[in-house]
């Protein structure tokens, strides 16, 4: 594996994150604009579709602009309509709901485990209703949901799964592909992402064959220009629901770029979290941190490192110790049923065990494949450094 090359800053000075730059990105972008056919045929755009198509075995992979727009389109599919009712954690980015409240469904919201931080699949059966339409999973930090108790569940009530797998690219459960369980799957290549398109981007994965032509659809304005472009039809017309969900070309060759290095890439990226793991493993054992947890089945992808504090006030304590260390660590979702439009869209079902303490405690250690050894030293012996004299006691 070759060694990235660090980004320009002070040494003492650590992001949370920064887009890969693997080398590769130059090279096919220039290629892109050396060739302007590529604009119009979308080459780069198609391989990359065809390489999902292969990796994950699914009927479609459908490139968006962004993983908010593959959940949309989702939710267009699965004709999610007013008084329908879609059940998730409260502990996701607001997109997760956002997409089927814009069709007019009422939000169920379950606990979450705190293992995890996955919707506890034990919840999800008494939140079911008449309404219940669909069941959304968030496989949050790339580890699984348990997959084979939640679809079992969905099957015997026939409703359907759809896989918020933002974070969860070339993550797996019990061997299979994330994202390729659910009738549709949405993918994230947002620069934060392990695979990133360059900024925003997404993906749309559909497993239900029956699906596949109404999704090229709605992904072109709701007209059958797919048919078209492939000599089915002698023209396109408007044929149902749809909007622009139609990846540029320039952002596909950056993904690309990134699919071609993911090797590389994945293989620093599980380094740099295997090296949290152990030279914070004392503070682990000692009770003074709990980390991300890897239940039988899951393969992580090395997508986030975080650590729990003790409660919400330590974990604001340690975000500030850090950012006076130069160090960006930031906490994650606020939970959605105590946001204003949380409560205006949705309801919680049961009671809020973990989703609230838990999110509370929770802070993400920076991991980027361009970050070196030096600057994770850094954060690891700052990290360490909190519970000494010029830390802790310093803030609190």
């Amino acid at each position: 594996m070759k060694t990235p090359k660090p980004v320009s800053m002070s040494s003492e000075t650590v992001p949370f994150n920064t887009i890969a730059i693997t080398g590769k990105e130059t090279v096919v972008l220039s290629q892109v604009l050396s060739d302007a056919a590529s604009f119009a045929q979308g080459k780069h755009l198609r391989k990359c579709c065809d390489w999902f198509e292969q990796e994950l075995g699914c009927a479609r992979a459908l490139l968006t602009p962004s993983g908010t727009d593959s959940l949309e389109m989702a939710a267009l599919l699965l004709n999610i309509s007013a008084g329908d009712e879609v059940i998730m954690p409260s502990y996701t980015f607001v997109s997760t709901a956002n997409a089927f409240v814009l069709r007019g469904a009422k939000i169920v919201f379950v606990d979450i485990r705190p293992d995890t931080m996955n919707i506890d699949e034990t919840k999800i059966e008494a939140a079911i209703s008449e309404r219940t339409r669909a069941i959304v999973l968030v496989h949050y930090a790339g580890v699984a949901c348990d997959m084979d108790a939640i679809m079992a569940l969905a099957q015997h009530h026939g409703i359907a799964v759809v896989e918020d797998a933002a974070q969860a690219v070339m993550a797996s459960w019990r061997g299979k592909p994330l994202g390729s369980m659910g009738v549709v799957s949405a993918f994230s290549f947002h620069e934060t992402k392990n695979l990133s398109s360059g900024g925003e981007g997404g993906l749309t994965i559909i497993n239900d064959p029956g699906l596949a032509e109404r999704a090229e659809v709605i992904r072109e304005k709701g007209t059958n220009r797919s048919k078209f472009l492939r000599g089915q039809v002698e023209k396109y017309t408007w044929v149902d629901l749809g909007s622009s969900f139609l990846l540029n070309e320039i952002s596909a060759a950056f993904l690309w770029a990134h699919i071609m290095a993911r090797d590389d890439i994945q293989m620093r990226r599980k380094t740099i979290h295997d090296r949290y793991g152990k030279e914070l493993a004392d503070l682990i054992s000692a009770g003074r941190i709990e980390v991300q947890a890897n239940p039988e089945g899951t393969a992580h992808n090395a997508h986030m490192f975080y650590i729990k504090l003790r409660d919400h006030a330590e974990r604001n304590a340690m975000s500030a110790w850090l950012k006076t260390c130069g160090i960006t660590a930031p906490f994650h979702y606020l939970p959605l049923h105590a946001s204003q439009a949380g409560q205006r869209f949705g309801r919680f079902h049961g009671t809020d065990l973990f989703t609230t303490i838990e999110s509370g405690r929770i802070l993400r250690l920076p991991l980027f494949y361009n970050m070196t050894d030096a600057q994770q030293a850094h954060v690891i012996q700052a990290v360490r450094d909190f519970w000494q004299p010029n830390g802790q006691r310093k803030l609190m």
